[in-house]
């Protein structure tokens, strides 16, 4: 292979590699499936551990040893053919295997999805694997022109055959009676044939060439409608094909006959064709389907520049054998890669193809080996894609080519996209509410760590230590001054955290970090929803970007503040729950007490004021405020308008211009305006639920630039974690009331269920029909006392206003708890119709 430097380049193409391209890489053919020597231990020569292949086992030494050293860097023995190099080339030198007889790539004709190789050639793939493995012809090349110009001769020249075929056998059949007239046997005696044995005979030789017959004719009719690509199971027929009209067609089976067909594909005019018959009016939906997977795997080949016909190989590329490596265990076993025996059985196999080519072997025993070659390929390359994997010792299946490729633990996801990282740690997640949302809290050792060389470096700057070295000492001591140092370095520096799994690009955000005492990373609320992060034990992994390059990139892009939407929807998803979506409940719900007048405030001002001096006043107490034009936040021309949102979609504009105004709200509605909201924004007047102020937030990401949102969903969490705290919301086991008439609901339902029952057993009612009526009574039943259950639940139950706020729990997981539990599903997914008649607070019975 060429050398060529592994870190300088702009992009890498995967494309298909052609024989000659493979050939170029090698350093020479691997002729025996032998690994090394058991008695010297030393790699056989042209094995597949060949040291003349693949370079030296010893640094500077040659094979034979006649040349040891560095001097002779570049030499190549005279005597073993071994160049004195590195023994790091065993780990780069590749060779290659030229097979006997072409084989096709197992990726691209059983891949899943796409069958690419199938789709090129418009064939089925069951058909092309009958082809690729040998039990059945394909036809590769039809001369129709030649066809139709001899097509009367060749219709004269079947006659003739027919002819002369009844001649021979009315010549047999009168040989045959005249042998029933009288003969000799072997002492020279008459024995004439009875009359049954010649009927026999007569019989058999009409049969046999009645045979003869038909298969001529079927062989002339085949001929006649023979089109490029057309299947033939039947080998005689194949046959009997290439022996009266081979002139006219070519053929075969294997992977030879599909590379002939791919050499014949004009991928330009192919797709120009497909690209009319998807346009066309005409073409039905399925045709047009077809058509659109043609068309993207024929585009991906021009595209890409591959030739399709490389698909199907001559030569296979053999992996440097320190990466399919050998080694000795203790008592004098081996340890091998699989790898190696899966080359081995392909090199065995080759190697016994030549052999029976040269021999000039029947043509079933070569393609029979041909079909063991194509298999012992299909191992290598993806053991187990097509029919039952080679096992190994014990029955294990072996890994072959694909197998280091693929999933979690193969080259590309293990070593290649998942490399460890340096300036990296890792700990447990918790909740810290007082953090910014562009914040997070890193422990004060782990930030040492990760900041260690700009520590350092900071230290020797200020004078504080002499070099780096009395840093390191500083440091490791965690004297007074390198906390101070640590909390300047910190400043405008950004981490980024990384939940696992990373499955969208939001799992993996950057925050400016703040130095927290202990050992986990403090977590802002927010983010828990993008980072799929909750607090049962989760942890997170810490990255420090070096470059200013990386830490631009890191804030422009990637800070938590920047990335409020999904980049699936669109919505944003730093959305407040629940505590914080219960406090803005509790703040914003209206509760009129009894007996008290309604009191009227001067100002938004004069309310809060009021509410801080005096006690007695309930955030939930509606009140009366008087606004005026400094409240205004909506301008209309040279009106100023106070807008009121009123209820989802509704709301009231109240024109303070020239005269101020009142309105109806309670003290803590006006908080949650005032603390949450920006003052250009509508005042809101209604009670918010977890579907409220996710709208909110939405529509505040379509008002604002993002540097304005941030502010506004700290202080609603802020907001919302305060008079969650304020509530002191509690859950009682009584806070589950159970309706009054729920006996009276099951009563009826019960007796609705019996009457059912007596329908169907007298016959009015199928079983399919019962059942479905007793579900449909027990769910109305359900459903009713669920109404009943809520209609009973007071405003304030903590219960009622944990599910209703949408901050925990459902409507559904209150009936269970206060209703009844309802109808349930068997295993099979069906509905049982004996519902549980009880609820979680007064205890289910064990049947």
């Amino acid at each position: 292979m060429a050398d060529f430097d592994t870190t300088d380049f702009d992009a890498i193409k995967i494309s298909l590699a052609s024989a000659d391209r493979i050939r170029s890489w090698s350093h020479g053919e691997v002729k025996k499936p032998e690994t090394i020597n058991y008695r010297t231990l030393k790699p056989e020569k042209d094995g597949l551990f060949c040291e003349k292949i693949f370079g030296p086992v010893k640094d500077w030494e040659c094979a034979c040893g006649k040349y040891k050293g560095i001097r002779f860097r570049g030499i190549v023995c005279e005597r073993c053919g071994v160049e004195v190099t590195t023994a790091k080339v065993r780990r780069e030198r590749m060779g290659h295997i030229e097979l006997a007889a072409p084989v096709s790539h197992i990726w691209y004709f059983k891949s899943p999805t796409t069958f690419p190789l199938a789709r090129l050639l418009d064939i089925k793939s069951k058909d092309l694997e009958k082809v690729l493995y040998f039990a059945s012809y394909i036809v590769t090349e039809v001369d129709a022109e030649a066809r139709e110009a001899d097509a009367a001769d060749l219709k004269e020249e079947l006659d003739a055959d027919l002819e002369e075929l009844d001649a021979e056998r009315d010549d047999q059949i009168e040989r045959l009676r005249e042998q029933g007239e009288g003969g000799e046997d072997e002492f020279g005696e008459i024995e004439p044939l009875s009359d049954e044995e010649i009927r026999a005979g007569i019989a058999d030789l009409e049969a046999e060439y009645e045979d003869e017959k038909r298969l001529r004719t079927e062989a002339y009719e085949k001929f006649m409608q023979l089109e490029e690509r057309e299947l033939i199971a039947d080998e005689g027929l194949f046959s009997e094909l290439k022996r009266y009209y081979g002139i006219y067609f070519k053929g075969g089976m294997g992977a030879e006959a599909v590379r002939d067909l791919l050499r014949g594909i004009d991928l330009e005019a192919e797709a120009k064709s497909l690209r009319e018959v998807i346009a066309s009016d005409t073409a039905q939906k399925q045709k047009r389907e077809k058509a659109i997977k043609r068309l993207e795997i024929v585009d991906a080949f021009l595209k890409g520049g591959n030739d399709p016909a490389n698909m199907i190989l001559d030569v296979i590329p053999v992996i440097p054998p320190d990466l399919r490596p050998m080694v000795q265990l203790d008592g004098g076993r081996f340890a091998a890669s699989d790898l190696n025996d899966l080359y081995r059985r392909v090199i065995n196999r080759n190697n016994r193809l030549k052999r029976l080519l040269d021999l000039d072997a029947p043509a079933i025993i070569v393609n029979n080996e041909k079909r063991m070659l194509q298999e012992s390929v299909d191992a290598l390359f993806d053991n187990g894609r097509r029919g039952r994997p080679v096992t190994g010792r014990g029955g294990r299946p072996l890994k072959s080519l694909a197998e280091a490729l693929k999933g979690k633990q193969g080259r590309f996801r293990q070593n290649l996209l998942g490399k460890r990282v340096d300036y990296s740690g890792r700990s447990v997640i918790v909740v810290d509410p007082t953090l910014k949302l562009h914040q997070c809290g890193l422990p004060s050792q782990m930030a040492l760590e990760l900041f260690k060389p700009f520590v350092m470096r900071r230290l020797v700057e200020l004078g504080k230590v002499e070099n780096i070295k009395g840093a390191k000492r500083a440091i490791d001591r965690q004297l007074p001054a390198v906390w101070d140092v640590l909390e300047e370095v910190i400043q405008d520096r950004l981490v980024l955290l990384n939940r696992a799994p990373t499955l969208h690009r939001l799992s993996i955000q950057a925050f400016e970090p703040v130095l927290v005492e202990g050992k986990a990373i403090h977590l802002h609320p927010l983010v828990c929803a993008p980072f799929n992060a909750d607090f049962d034990g989760d942890q997170m992994s810490v990255h420090v970007p070096l470059s200013t390059q990386a830490q631009t990139e890191a804030r422009v892009l990637m800070l938590s503040s920047n990335n409020l939407r999904s980049p699936a929807s669109g919505k944003v998803l730093t959305v407040p729950s629940q505590d914080m979506v219960f406090g803005a409940y509790y703040l914003t719900t209206e509760k009129a007490v009894e007996g008290a007048e309604m009191p009227i405030f001067a100002d938004f001002d004069d309310a809060l004021l009021a509410i801080d001096m005096n006690h007695e006043l309930d955030l939930q107490q509606p009140v009366t405020v008087r606004v005026s034009a400094a409240d205004a936040n909506l301008t209309d021309g040279d009106r100023k308008v106070f807008r009121v949102l009123t209820g989802k979609g509704e709301h009231e504009d109240i024109d303070v211009t020239e005269h101020t105004a009142r309105f109806e709200t309670t003290i803590g509605r006006i908080i949650f305006n005032r603390q949450c909201l920006p003052a250009d924004y509508p005042y809101i007047n209604y009670k918010m639920v977890k579907s409220d102020i996710g709208a909110l937030v939405n529509d505040c990401c379509d008002r604002y630039p993002l540097a304005a949102v941030e502010p506004i969903l700290d202080a609603i969490k802020e907001t919302g974690f305060h008079y969650a705290t304020v509530a002191g919301l509690t859950v009682s086991v009584w806070d589950a009331t159970i309706p009054e008439d729920k006996p009276q609901l099951l009563e009826e339902a019960q007796e609705r269920v019996d009457e059912i029952n007596e329908y169907y057993e007298d016959g009015f009612l199928s079983g399919l029909e019962r059942h479905t009526e007793v579900v449909n009574a027990w769910t109305e039943c359900t459903d009713l006392l669920a109404t009943e259950m809520l209609a009973g639940f007071a405003e304030d139950n903590p219960i009622y206003m944990m599910a209703d706020s949408g901050a925990r729990g459902s409507k559904t997981q209150l009936r269970q708890l206060a209703g009844m539990r309802g109808l349930m599903a068997d295993m099979s997914g069906d509905t049982i119709d004996l519902p549980i008649k009880a609820n979680f607070r007064e205890g289910l019975e064990p049947l």
